[in-house]
C-alpha cells in the first residue's frame, strides 16, 4: 500500500484555503499512485482554533469542508483531522477527531483520547476524551490511528494520564500506527518526538507513520519534521523542517538495506533562526500584512530582528527608524546605518532630542528640579515609540518589538516605549542566545557589523550607560533565568545549585514583580520549552519570593 504523508501549513479558520490545499494534496498524491493520504491533527480548521470552537457556525464550516473533500476520495482514501460534535448529553461538546474518508464518504472516525491541558495546550477546555479503541480497516490492513498526544503515554508511564490508547488498540494486532499531529516547535522538541516514536515502536513492534503540521499560528510555530519508522526502530523517512512537503512511502515498511542516516539534525541556534523566520513570515501573511518597521538602535537586539525580518519578508518590505537622542553615541548611529546598508533595507534618521527637550520643558513645573532618573529615561523610549507608531499608522507598517527574553524577564523595558509592537520576535531568546544568533547570521559574511556584536550592551538613555549598571552580567543572569523559568527551580533549589543567595533574591524579585509588564506585551514567538505568554500563566499580584 502506498501512503502519502501530507505535511502542510494551515491557516486557522480559513476553511476555503485549507480545503483547497487538502484537495490539491490529494490530487498530487493520487497522481503519484498513493492509496491513502495522511494529513495532520485538526487540519480542516487549523490548530489551535481555541475559542472559535465554541461557535456552532465554525463547526458547521468544518463539516462542509469534510463534505467537499469527500468528493475527491473516489480512488484515494484520506485521514484528516477535524472537530466533531459530541451527540451525547454528557461531556464536552466536541471530539478532536480523525476522519477516514474513502469512496466519497466517511467510513470511520477515531477520536483523540489524551487531551493535553498544560503549558500551551488547553484541549480539555473543548474536547471530550475517546473511550472506544478499534483500528481502521483498509485494503486488508489494520491501521492504528492515533492523534498527537495519544502516543505520548507509552505503557501508561505518563503520570498525568490514566489510560494508554496504544495498549488498547494494539490488542487488534494493527499493521501500522498512524499518528496525526500538531506538535509545536521548541528547540528540543524533535528529539523528544523521536524518543516517543521509538518507545512506541519498541513496545508494540509495529511501524509508525507520524505526520506533523508545519507553519506558524501567532506565537506557536510548527516545524514539520514528519517521521516514518519501521518495526526495527529505524527511521526510513524524515520530511524537512519548516517546509511543506508531500512524501509517499510503501507499506509494509521494510528494514533499511544499508546503513544510512536519514535524520536531519541542526544546531539549536539554526533551529531557532529558521523558526523565527517562519514565525514572522506566517504572522504577516496570515494577517494580510506585508511591511514591517522597527527602531534600529545600533545594538545587537534590533540588529538581529532586522536581519530576521528582511529574510522573512524581503528587504524591500522592511523599514528602520534610527532615533538618536543626545545620549546616543556616534558609533551606534554609524553601526545601524552600516547594517541597513549591508542588508539594502530602507531607513530614516529621525533625531528625538528636540521632542525630548520639549517634553522636559512641559514637565519641568511638575518635576520641580527633581534628579534625573528612570522617568526621563523612559520618556526617550516613549518618544521613540510614538514616532514608530506614527510611521506604522501612516504608511501601513507593523511594528516589530525587539525586546529579548532576558530583558522581558526582569522588566528591563519601557511600557509604551520599546515594548511597543505587533509581534515580539526575540522575546523567547535569551541575550546570550542573541549573540549566538548574530554569529549564525554572519556565518558566511559580515552582515551585522562586528562592533555591534562586541561592544557592551547599552540602552543609551543616560551618559555612559551600560546594561550591567542595572543587571547582573548576562552570562550569569541567563543561567538563573533558565533554571527559574524553563526548569521551574525555586529559590532554595537555585541557591543549592551554587548561585549566590543575594543574586537569586534580586533576580527572582525582578522577574515576579514585572509580570504586569509582560501581561501587556505583544505576542512572543515561542522557540523554547517555556515561553512567556499562553504557556506561562502567573498571577500578576502574586508574592512568591524569598
Amino acid at each position: 500500500m502506498k501512503i502519502a504523508l501530507a505535511q502542510l501549513n494551515y491557516h486557522v479558520g480559513n476553511f476555503s484555503s485549507n480545503t483547497a490545499k487538502i484537495i490539491r494534496a490529494i490530487q498530487q498524491a493520487e497522481s503519484q499512485g498513493a492509496e491513502l493520504v495522511v494529513f495532520s491533527e485538526l487540519c480542516i480548521c487549523g490548530y489551535p482554533s481555541r475559542d472559535f470552537l465554541e461557535f456552532d457556525d465554525y463547526i458547521k464550516q468544518c463539516q462542509l469542508a469534510i463534505d467537499a473533500i469527500a468528493k475527491h476520495t473516489q480512488k484515494t482514501a484520506v485521514l484528516v483531522g477535524c472537530p466533531r460534535v459530541n451527540t451525547s448529553e454528557q461531556g464536552k461538546p466536541l471530539y478532536n477527531s480523525a476522519y477516514f474518508i474513502y469512496e466519497g464518504g466517511v467510513k470511520h472516525i477515531t477520536n483523540k483520547t489524551l487531551l493535553p491541558t498544560y503549558d500551551i495546550f488547553d484541549e480539555y477546555r473543548y474536547f471530550e476524551p475517546n473511550k472506544k479503541f478499534e483500528p481502521v480497516l483498509f485494503k486488508g490492513k489494520k491501521l492504528a490511528v492515533t492523534i498527537c498526544e495519544d502516543i505520548w503515554n507509552v505503557g501508561n508511564d505518563n503520570p498525568i494520564y490514566t489510560v494508554c490508547p496504544m495498549d488498547e488498540v494494539v490488542k487488534h494486532a494493527p499493521d501500522v500506527i498512524i499518528n496525526l499531529s500538531a506538535s509545536p516547535f521548541n528547540y528540543g522538541q524533535h528529539q523528544e518526538r523521536l524518543k516517543v516514536i521509538s518507545a512506541n515502536v519498541a513496545r508494540y513492534r509495529v511501524p509508525m507513520i507520524y505526520v506533523n503540521q508545519v507553519g506558524a499560528q501567532t506565537e506557536l510555530i510548527f516545524d514539520g519534521g514528519s517521521i516514518v519508522m519501521n518495526a526495527q526502530g529505524e527511521v526510513t523517512e524524515q520530511l524537512p523542517f519548516f517546509a511543506e512537503t508531500i512524501k509517499i512511502v510503501e507499506l509494509p515498511i521494510q528494514p533499511k538495506a544499508k546503513a544510512q542516516n536519514l535524520l536531519t539534525e541542526t544546531t539549536k541556534i539554526e533551529k531557532i533562526h529558521d523558526a523565527l523566520v517562519l514565525g514572522i513570515r506566517d504572522y504577516f501573511s496570515k494577517l494580510g500584512f506585508k511591511k514591517a518597521i522597527l527602531g534600529l538602535s545600533g545594538g545587537i537586539d534590533s540588529a538581529v530582528v532586522l536581519c530576521l525580518a528582511a529574510e522573512a519578508l524581503g528587504k524591500e518590505n522592511v523599514m528602520s527608524l534610527l532615533l538618536p537622542s543626545g545620549f546616543s553615541t556616534e558609533h551606534s548611529l554609524a553601526d545601524a546605518k552600516k547594517l541597513a546598508d549591508n542588508l539594502d533595507t530602507k531607513y530614516e534618521v529621525v533625531p528625538i532630542e528636540n521632542d525630548f527637550q520639549v517634553l522636559l520643558k512641559t514637565l519641568s513645573p511638575f518635576f520641580n528640579n527633581l534628579p534625573f532618573n528612570v522617568a526621563e529615561e523612559n520618556l526617550q523610549a516613549r518618544v521613540r515609540g510614538v514616532l514608530l507608531m506614527a510611521f506604522s499608522n501612516k504608511f501601513g507598517y507593523i511594528l516589530l518589538n525587539t525586546t529579548n527574553k532576558s530583558e522581558a524577564a526582569v522588566g528591563y523595558g519601557t511600557l509604551y516605549g520599546d515594548m511597543c509592537g505587533g509581534l515580539s520576535v526575540i522575546g523567547d531568546v535569551y541575550k546570550t542566545e542573541i549573540y549566538e544568533l548574530a554569529r549564525y547570521i554572519n556565518r558566511n559574511s559580515e552582515i551585522i557589523p562586528e562592533n555591534i556584536i562586541t561592544k557592551a550592551p547599552s540602552a543609551e538613555l543616560r551618559p555612559d550607560q551600560k546594561d550591567s549598571d542595572s543587571l547582573p552580567e548576562y552570562e550569569i543572569l541567563d543561567k538563573v533565568l533558565y533554571q527559574y523559568i524553563e526548569k521551574r527551580q525555586g529559590p532554595e533549589e537555585l541557591i543549592a545549585m551554587g548561585f549566590d543567595q543575594e543574586l537569586v533574591e534580586r533576580v527572582l524579585k525582578m522577574v515576579n514583580s514585572n509580570e504586569w509588564k509582560r501581561f501587556q506585551a505583544p505576542p512572543i514567538l515561542r522557540v523554547s520549552p517555556k515561553a512567556f505568554g499562553m504557556g506561562r500563566r502567573m498571577p500578576i499580584e502574586g508574592k512568591y519570593r524569598i
